[in-house]
């Protein structure tokens, strides 16, 4: 499988719980903090029910 680069670009104060707990799911603590996670389906979903917290690039 592919690597994915997530990185925490916005907050998640006065976000939904469901959202703050998807973030931490993914890894992401902090802003600007960066993790690299595997691209399988799962990840994908969390990642597009959250796209508009972090940036994604391809590794």
């Amino acid at each position: 499988m592919a690597k994915i680069k997530i990185t925490q670009v916005k907050s998640v104060i006065d976000r939904s719980e469901r959202q703050k707990r998807t973030v931490q799911a993914l890894g992401l603590s902090k802003m600007n903090q960066s993790v690299e996670v595997e691209a399988t389906p799962q990840i994908i979903g969390m990642i597009r029910k959250v796209n508009h917290l972090i940036a994604i690039e391809s590794i």
